[in-house]
């Protein structure tokens, strides 16, 4: 299992939970992105990042809100082709 970021953390992007994270698996590049992704692969399902999350927007995958469950995929396809995972924040909450 792994955590998720959710539709709460589009355009806000607040760097608390990757500071904490023990192994470096929240990604995003500056300027670009509009949220923050976990990798999947690396991510330990430590669980630390979760609650410095000041817009409560990281869930553990099995908890995602119903709402946000396309944020799974997302952030999961972020890792092997962003410009798909940037369409699909996109389309999930336009500008």
């Amino acid at each position: 299992m792994t955590y998720v970021i959710a539709e709460p953390c589009i355009d806000v992007l607040d760097l608390a939970c990757v500071s904490v994270c023990p192994v470096d698996c929240i990604h995003y590049e500056e300027g670009v992105d509009r949220k923050l992704f976990i990798a999947p692969n690396e991510c330990i399902d430590c669980g630390a990042c979760e609650p410095e999350c000041p817009v409560n927007a990281i869930f553990p995958e099995d908890q995602v809100p119903a709402e946000w469950a396309e944020y799974t995929q997302m952030d999961a396809v972020w890792f092997n082709d962003r410009d798909a995972a940037r369409q699909m924040v996109d389309a999930a909450k336009p500008r």
